[in-house]
């Protein structure tokens, strides 16, 4: 098998929540033009079905696009269920869906921080509860979460203490599955992502266009990314290419954490 060979994903079945936009868009993506069956778990329904159909066009692939919302129990049930009856298996989930907004402590309404941790954390915790009984019945797989350099770092100046928290909490997750999983055939990795041009960011940056040059400050390369320079290392986490990693972190950030 060559190097590149590798990396394909031919016929397995892929989940990625919030798979319509963003970081989660440019996953599905690219696990789609490695091979893999790609199922879009999402709320939106016009942006998730026209993601859905414009990877089974591009890439030949069989594809789903199945309405989720990822903090609720009996929908991330009937996602797998439905997603086992179309393929099979579950071989790779990407636990991408989040959510953020910026509020100091102080002034924070508890419902703030209720629904951020209800789907940045609990959400992750269903999506993996329900299609890790599936790839443990099955015999394996691989789950990839994105956690950001928000869970190893403190930001500036936005105010986001309810969001790091919850990246942290993804960190501390992930390492502890690793090991419980790891006799089940089942790999855990994340990805950390620094400031990524997102429509989350680019919102932002709309509003507050002073912090664009105070984050790029921090950067040695002195530029943002886009998605699409995530979606490789999801599919090697994915992939047989990286069969000897779990329980870690990576962060791509252009160099943010460095200084």
């Amino acid at each position: 098998m060559s190097v590149l060979d590798q990396f394909r994903l031919d016929g397995q079945t892929v989940i990625v929540t919030g798979g319509n936009r963003g970081i989660g868009q440019a996953i599905a993506d690219a696990m789609a033009d490695v091979g893999a069956n790609v199922v879009i778990a999402n709320r939106d329904g016009p942006t998730g079905r026209a993601t859905a159909e414009a990877l089974a066009d591009e890439y030949d692939v069989e594809t789903r696009w199945i309405q989720t919302d990822v903090s609720d129990e009996a929908s991330v049930v009937s996602t797998v269920e439905e997603t086992v009856d179309a393929f099979g298996t579950i071989d790779v989930l990407v636990n991408n869906a989040g959510v953020n907004s910026h509020y100091d402590v102080a002034e924070m309404p508890l419902e703030e921080w209720q629904w951020l941790f209800d789907i940045n954390i609990t959400g992750l915790f269903l999506c993996t509860k329900y299609v890790g009984q599936e790839m443990i019945d099955s015999g394996g797989g691989n789950i990839v979460n994105i956690a950001s350099i928000s869970g190893i770092i403190a930001n500036y100046p936005q105010k986001q203490a309810h969001y790091n928290a919850s990246k942290a909490a993804v960190d501390g997750f992930m390492r502890q599955l690793a090991s419980d999983w790891a006799e089940h055939d089942i790999r855990v990795n994340n990805i950390n992502p620094g400031y990524i041009t997102t429509a989350m960011v680019e919102d932002y940056l709309e509003n507050h266009p002073e912090l664009e040059e105070t984050w790029k400050s921090q950067m040695p390369g002195d530029q943002f990314a886009g998605p699409e320079v995530i979606a490789p290392l999801a599919v090697y986490l994915a992939s047989d290419a990286s069969e000897y990693v779990t329980g870690e972190r990576v962060i791509i950030d252009g160099g943010y954490t460095v200084r």
